[in-house]
């Protein structure tokens, strides 16, 4: 109960403290302030750092919950993000047009691009605006290293570091590769967590 306290007490600290960069930023809305306060919270050191960004992204996400943790280095490119209770999201993750369900673990250096878009050009070979994804991340999911996630992955599903996820992967698999696919599906029988059985070779 103390602790509790404790932590809703720190956690209205950094609002208060970073109500000014939400306020100038528009509350997500302006977002070249958006970026800019982004950046520099995301170097925010140490515990203070957590609480900070945490704070921030509560105010300027278009939901995120403050209890959350988004460590150093980290940073959401869109402010049209979601982001549930109890998510983890390790240093120097870059996080875009996302949803992340209740209780996922987003490991370090993964990066969520909006998704699967066309990156259109005129005759000059200039870019022009596309139509960007949004990708959805389930609920208790496990996201390894350095993974590049461009569609949805479902509740309860493992992907492996160093993977990109170009399909949607169902939930309750492990799912690892370039591109990723499913290797295990979860045996629910047991009642452990996890307990995985192989699928059938073809």
């Amino acid at each position: 109960m103390v602790r509790l306290l404790i932590k809703r007490t720190a956690q209205a600290i950094a609002l208060v403290t970073v109500f000014p960069a939400g306020l100038l930023c528009g509350f997500g809305r302006v977002t070249p302030m958006f970026l800019a306060f982004g950046h520099i919270f995301a170097v925010a050191p140490g515990l203070i750092g957590n609480f900070v960004r945490a704070a921030f992204y509560r105010l300027t996400l278009q939901s995120c919950s403050q209890d959350t943790t988004i460590a150093f280095g980290a940073l959401f490119s869109r402010s049209n993000a979601r982001v549930a209770r109890n998510v983890a999201i390790g240093s120097y993750s870059i996080i875009g047009q996302a949803t992340i369900g209740e209780g996922s673990q987003i490991s370090s250096l993964v990066q969520i691009p909006s998704g699967k878009h066309d990156h259109p050009r005129d005759s000059d070979g200039h870019f022009l605006p596309g139509v960007e994804g949004k990708v959805q991340i389930g609920s208790y999911c496990f996201i390894g290293a350095s993974a590049v996630v461009l569609a949805d992955v479902g509740d309860r599903s493992t992907i492996g570091a160093g993977s990109v996820v170009t399909n949607a992967i169902p939930p309750d698999v492990i799912a690892a590769g370039n591109p990723a696919k499913v290797l295990r599906v979860r045996d629910n029988t047991t009642g452990r967590d996890p307990a995985w059985s192989a699928l059938p070779r073809r």
